[in-house]
């Protein structure tokens, strides 16, 4: 696990609030437990936005720039990798206009999120649900991402695009039963040998680990159908502020509270 780093007094907005983030970062050094692996359902722009009597563009690109912030927090005290719900299969059903604003903005962010040395990139989701532009803006962006050379403080990042949860779980059957299929398998041998790692395999987040905690802010306290199969002994965290809102000190609580969390992973 890469170690904590002190964050600079500039990326903070007063003294006393960067004194007060620093002190919680330095709480969470040497042995504190970082966790490994946070997922992210960033919600409440649009309810940001009427807020402050912006546009509901407006309210994604604030949230789209407080990722970026995100994973930089992340990167200072050693996450080593980030899933972030950026735009559900059920978001592409919302007006023809918002759709088409959230698919310049995504990708204008996972653009930069990929062009940064710091990052590399993966899609997670059903990518066929996407607009052709989009998917195809997106998979360079990955491409371009998995050849750049690495570092050793890279994040992971999965971009959870046109994703839903039960619809992973499906198309992770699918995948398996056609496996099975392909390498001449019988269909009783098959459903005896099904297992949960063997289906682990199959879904869009392969080879990675679960996530250890999942954020979710604007106040809201369900999982909206984000990582229904990895989140089985994730820890949460609910936080009521809005996303382009979400603080750093509302990181670092999150990640305190984690901490200080006994994990028994139903045991």
């Amino acid at each position: 696990m890469k170690a904590p780093r002190i964050p600079r007094a500039g990326s903070s907005t007063g003294l006393l609030h960067w004194l007060y983030n620093l002190r919680m970062v330095k709480s969470l050094q040497p042995d504190t437990a970082i966790p490994r692996h946070i997922g992210v359902i960033t919600d409440g722009n649009r309810r940001w936005a009427r807020e402050f009597g912006a546009t509901t563009e407006q309210g994604h690109r604030a949230g789209a720039q407080k990722i970026i912030e995100f994973l930089g927090w992340c990167d200072e005290i050693g996450v080593e990798m980030v899933t972030l719900y950026v735009l559900s299969k059920e978001n592409l059903a919302r007006a023809e206009e918002e759709v088409a604003a959230l698919t310049e903005i995504i990708g204008d962010l996972v653009d930069e999120i990929a062009d940064t040395e710091w990052y590399s990139v993966n899609l997670v989701g059903n990518l066929e649900l996407l607009p052709g532009g989009l998917r195809s803006r997106l998979q360079a962006a990955q491409e371009r991402s998995a050849g750049a050379s690495e570092t050793a403080s890279r994040v992971a990042v999965n971009i959870a695009v046109g994703y839903g949860g039960r619809a992973e779980i499906i198309d992770a059957v699918r995948s398996y039963l056609k496996a099975e299929l392909e390498a001449g398998r019988d269909l009783s041998c098959t459903i005896d040998d099904v297992s949960e790692e063997k289906l682990s395999e199959h879904l869009y987040t392969k080879g990675q680990p679960d996530p250890d905690l999942i954020i979710r802010s604007s106040g809201e306290q369900r999982l909206s159908g984000f990582l229904m199969w990895q989140s089985a002994y994730s820890e949460f965290y609910f936080c009521e502020a809005y996303w382009p809102a979400f603080r750093k000190t509302d990181f670092l609580r999150a990640v305190r509270d984690f901490s200080n969390r006994s994990r028994r992973f139903g045991r």
